[in-house]
């Protein structure tokens, strides 16, 4: 774990060599488990192997815990806001 600006412990998840519902649940299983005091989560699902990973992340996985996401300038990685 890593801090942001605002001293927030912010995880990292890599997706890579997943197929599409084994990182369904593993995301379910690390959101689910993740500490409180967590507020983003660095979803790293790769870009040049396939685009299933990042659909699933950005379009249809969802989880009480988030609260937005957000894509930055890599299209490798998705960021979770979480509540």
């Amino acid at each position: 774990m890593r801090l942001n600006l605002n001293q927030s412990p912010i995880m990292t998840i890599d997706l890579h060599n997943m197929q599409t519902a084994e990182a369904k649940k593993y995301l379910q299983q690390k959101l689910d488990s993740a500490p409180k005091e967590v507020r983003e989560i660095e979803v790293i699902h790769g870009y040049h192997s396939g685009k299933a990973l990042m659909n699933m992340v950005r379009k249809s996985f969802n989880h009480p815990r988030i609260k937005s996401k957000s894509i930055g300038l890599n299209q490798g990685s998705t960021t979770f806001i979480l509540k």
